[in-house]
């Protein structure tokens, strides 16, 4: 990984929208930490036991929320108080924020002279997307919710004008900037770890497959358990989050839950399975990619990031509805396949870390050139 020498010396704040885990929004903050050593990080809240060494040994600047007792596990419950919390914290001492974001980092407020780069996972998906899969669909509660959604939809698209220039994670995201805030974005996709996801044993028996997730509904984690339970084909699912019981309740004998696991477990699952199970619609994907790199195949709802990222002639297979039958077809189209390990591979190479480095390096250069400012008011 190089990174250019131009950029080396820029001064450089970098916004997050909270850090709690180590997910694929922050191995990209991870990153841009390596790239720019010296750059604070301005986030929500911070829990330093849930993050990398990499982001932990950083100079991290949190809002006033840090100060609520047991805020780590409750946070997404002050949801619609975050747009004000974020609009209060002092803004850097930068000539240029990059602001890693999928709910309110971008509102973070810049200094006149310094340059907003958004390196948007999505626009706020609470507001605008998985409305069902988010609050489920109790009457009452969506009399409730509705008119709060359409206060953070108002905020979502005014806190997008404080950005001089927007990054997408992939074509599918950048449609939706579009359509919710009327702007352009480039399109640089965020980086596969092609070193530390490699193949294994190509001889050892692949008697398994896997799901790699957090375990909430929008993920549809619940459909593959029901298809499996059908198929009574070996399911294991890495992962945790509200589903966790309830997935477990459901699971018949052949599908078993695994929790959390950390990296060097994860990575031998990858290796050992026969193929990688996505059901549901995502921004972009990491996990589909690092099982390719592994040289596994994926099994992937056609819709969302999976379209950019697997290729059906060689590393994967679509089903085209969230059904359990067409999920179960898809499962024995893949059965019946040969795939060749080393092609699955060197398509999710494409997807390595130089090539998000140069692409969000042209990214910041032509921020940094624009003239135009943005519009601040939110």
């Amino acid at each position: 990984m190089t990174f250019p020498d131009d950029l080396r010396d820029l001064e450089l704040a970098l916004s997050h929208d909270w850090l709690t885990g180590m997910r694929g929004g922050e191995r990209v903050l991870e990153i841009l930490c390596r790239w720019f050593p010296s750059a604070p990080i301005h986030t929500l809240l911070c829990s330093p036991d849930s993050i990398s060494d990499v982001l932990r040994g950083r100079r991290i600047v949190t809002s006033r929320l840090q100060r609520v007792p047991g805020i780590a596990k409750h946070y997404r419950y002050f949801l619609p108080l975050l747009p004000a919390v974020i609009g209060r914290m002092q803004p850097p001492a930068a000539e240029l924020l990059i602001s890693t974001s999928h709910c309110v980092a971008k509102g973070l407020r810049v200094r006149p002279g310094t340059k907003h780069l958004c390196y948007c996972f999505t626009p706020m998906r609470y507001a605008w997307l998985f409305y069902d899969e988010y609050f489920g669909r109790n009457p009452f509660k969506k009399a409730v919710v509705k008119p709060l959604l359409a206060w953070l939809r108002r905020w979502d698209r005014a806190a997008s004008g404080r950005v001089h220039r927007f990054v997408a994670i992939s074509e599918h995201v950048r449609k939706r900037i579009r359509a919710f805030y009327g702007r352009d974005a480039d399109v640089v996709y965020p980086p596969v770890n092609t070193a530390q996801f490699t193949p294994g044993d190509p001889d050892a028996p692949q008697d398994y497959d896997l799901i790699v997730s957090a375990l909430v509904p929008y993920k549809r984690v619940a459909l593959a358990v029901q298809a499996y339970n059908r198929l009574g084909r070996p399911l294991r699912i890495v992962g945790s989050g509200t589903q966790y019981q309830q997935l477990q309740a459901l699971a018949a004998p052949n599908v078993r839950l695994l929790g959390w696991q950390p990296d060097e477990a994860i990575l031998a699952l990858y290796r050992g399975c026969r193929a990688l199970v996505f059901p549901g619609e995502e921004d972009f994907g990491i996990v589909p990619l690092e099982a390719q790199c592994c040289g596994r195949p994926v099994i992937a709802y056609a819709q969302g990031g999976a379209l950019e990222t697997v290729d059906p002639e060689r590393s994967g297979v679509f089903f085209h509805e969230q059904t359990e039958q067409a999920l179960i077809d898809a499962v024995e189209t893949a059965l019946s396949r040969r795939w060749d390990p080393a092609a699955i591979r060197a398509h999710a190479e494409r997807f390595g870390i130089q090539r998000f480095v140069d692409g969000l390096a042209a990214s910041i250069r032509a921020c940094l050139a624009q003239s135009v400012e943005p519009t601040r008011s939110a």
